[in-house]
């Protein structure tokens, strides 16, 4: 998955934690956490027609409804009870995640899950609660990074409302997320991000231009590549410094002369990055930066292939993952 704090690239990662049968704090939190996410649920429909809901987001909620008919309908994406409500959480974040890398690698520490699989994050409802974790990781001599998060995906094993955090994005990119997210539902394989998230833009980029022109809006479908374009070439950027700092930690330096080398390639990676990426950089926050969409040509040639048939498409796909994978339905 691509993470990228405060963007919407971030929105993909799955929060495992939620789903986890594990004893102690982490569990109870991640339970709480989860159950007020659900009780502050209301449905769509209802909101739509109630007097008091504001104009605007009114509004938005009827181009949801819309987009959540037009992926089961056009799309073949599941029917049933997700993003069929609206949740308020009055905050801008609805977890914040914490990550963690040894400080000459960039290969991040990770937690496995019985759901999820394993994950390189611990996803936490309270930001509190995630910045003690990441004093505790620090306290191990770990590059740390926390960043919050727009929204998460629970596989379709809960009923995934809208979330107030969701609304920052402009129209196309909050129906893409729809489509997204209920593309992991289609298919998921356990332990292989790549693969699950490659399928998942895909289907995104599949629906959105779908969508778009059934409205008569197929111009904007170029913005929008345009938009992930230039979040792509900047994944670039990031992934040259990562294969940069790769070759200087296999390298047979002193400690005090790797650590002079990071520092240098860091800064200089912080210099190219757009304005709007966060410039306190280290391995945890480059771990938690990937390209992890390499497979979306295969999949849109896939689509090619079946001639645009969704159902070819699904079906084909299912049939590429790995024989030890989950498929939610």
């Amino acid at each position: 998955m691509i993470v990228t704090f405060g963007n919407r690239c971030c929105r993909n990662l799955i929060l495992g934690c939620v789903m986890l049968l594990l004893s102690g704090c982490y569990y109870m939190q991640a339970a709480r956490g989860q159950l007020d996410v659900m009780s502050k649920r209301e449905p769509i429909d209802e909101l739509i027609e109630a007097p008091d809901t504001p104009e605007e987001l009114a509004e938005r909620l009827q181009l949801v409804s819309e987009a959540r008919q037009f992926a089961i309908d056009d799309l073949l994406l599941p029917d049933n009870d997700s993003y069929r409500s609206y949740a308020d959480l009055g905050r801008d974040y609805v977890v914040w995640n914490v990550f963690a890398a040894p400080e000459f690698s960039l290969q991040p520490k990770t937690w496995c899950f019985p759901v999820a699989g394993c994950v390189a994050y611990r996803g936490y409802f309270s930001e509190d609660a995630a910045r003690r974790k990441a004093d505790q990781l620090r306290e191990d001599g770990l590059d740390v990074a926390v960043g919050g998060i727009l929204a998460y995906s629970t596989l379709g094993r809960f009923a995934d409302p809208v979330l107030n955090t969701m609304m920052h994005w402009d129209d196309a990119d909050l129906v893409a997320t729809i489509f997204h997210e209920l593309a992991h539902q289609v298919l998921y394989v356990k332990d292989d991000s790549a693969f699950n998230e490659s399928f998942a833009t895909a289907v995104e980029e599949i629906g959105i231009e779908r969508w778009l022109n059934s409205r008569d809006q197929g111009g904007d479908f170029s913005d929008y590549i345009d938009r992930r374009e230039r979040r792509k070439k900047t994944m670039e950027v990031i992934a040259a410094a990562r294969s940069d700092l790769e070759k200087v930690y296999a390298s047979s330096m002193a400690a005090h002369e790797m650590r002079r080398a990071k520092e240098t390639r860091l800064t200089q990676l912080a210099n190219e990055l757009p304005a709007e990426f966060e410039t306190d950089l280290n391995n945890a926050r480059l771990a938690s930066m990937s390209l992890y969409q390499s497979h979306v040509p295969e999949f849109r040639a896939l689509y090619e292939e079946c001639e645009r048939k969704l159902r070819c498409f699904f079906d084909r796909a299912s049939s590429l993952q790995p024989a030890e994978s989950s498929t939610p339905h």
